[in-house]
């Protein structure tokens, strides 16, 4: 992927030809650095708080959430009615911290993923992973879409991950163009399968929560395939996908898209599967480079 590296000395190295001023390099860092904070910052506040009041404080008033086997949450008060459903969540503790963070060229938007455990008043703890996508808001950071997902119980590495910085200037977004990388990426998928789209629209950078059965988080487009492919035919795919609605940062680098999945075939007994919803960020290296899935 045409990204930028920090080398330990903190020099940079840039395969794309547009480069970064040093101040540009400087206020990129900061900005995720800042993000990640915010974010390590109110997974420490919950730990000390009982039930939702971290999380009601983190999100935007309109945050959205992927509901399991339902929508999408829409809006603060509908996700943490949403999150009461789960038991015993009021008298829980709930903290979490971030792995990694990626920032917008603009410093306006970003994204993290991490570890969550949830602390319930009994004594047990329920293992969780989690993604976030941000908006700066004033001065503070709040998170616009979230999701955490069940993981097997276990050791997992917490070490904080380098951020990913923009590797170039601020250019115009575009969600049009977006919107239009999350469908090519549905219609790939129909005619090479589901894993090679997965290889195709993905990097080295990409991440995937896993699922419930990985203790850990999945890294690489290559992994990623092979984790989507399970069940899946050598060629086409049995669900096809598009975005409802985009957001995009002003520097046209950084983005997520928010849609559903659906089921391209009715179930064994010939009804139709309810649509499976869900958000991805997508990351672009330079203004002449495509949209690529970095975290979902």
């Amino acid at each position: 992927m045409r990204l930028i590296g920090v080398a330990a000395a903190g020099m940079l190295m840039l395969t794309s030809p547009l480069f970064v001023s040093a101040d540009e390099i400087v206020s990129a860092r900061h900005h995720a650095d800042t993000l990640f904070s915010a974010d390590h910052a109110f997974g420490a506040a919950s730990a000390k708080l009982e039930g939702l009041a971290g999380l009601k404080a983190a999100f935007a008033d309109d945050v959205i959430v992927p509901v399991p086997g339902k929508d999408f949450a829409n809006g603060k008060q509908e996700v943490l009615a949403a999150l009461r459903k789960n038991a015993k969540i009021d008298t829980a503790h709930i903290e979490w911290a971030p792995v990694r963070v990626g920032i917008s060229a603009d410093g306006n938007q970003g994204f993290s993923f991490g570890f969550m455990d949830q602390h319930q008043a009994d004594g047990t703890t329920l293992p969780y992973k989690y993604l976030s996508y941000w908006q700066r808001q004033g001065k503070a950071w709040k998170i616009v879409a979230w999701k955490r997902g069940k993981r097997l119980d276990g050791e997992v590495e917490r070490i904080p991950m380098p951020p990913l910085l923009p590797a170039t200037v601020a250019t115009q977004g575009d969600k049009a163009q977006l919107d239009a990388a999350e469908q090519a990426f549905s219609d790939e998928a129909q005619t090479i399968g589901l894993g090679p789209a997965f290889a195709k629209f993905g990097t080295v950078d990409s991440m995937n929560l896993g699922g419930a059965g990985h203790v850990g988080i999945v890294f690489g487009a290559q992994a990623i395939a092979r984790l989507v492919s399970d069940g899946q035919a050598e060629e086409g795919s049995t669900v096809s996908w598009s975005a409802d609605r985009v957001i995009v940062a002003a520097s046209g680098d950084l983005g997520v898209s928010i849609g559903h999945i659906r089921f391209n075939k009715p179930g064994d007994d010939g009804s139709e599967r309810a649509p499976i919803p869900f958000f991805t960020v997508w990351r672009r290296a330079a203004p002449d480079q495509p949209w690529r899935y970095v975290a979902e």
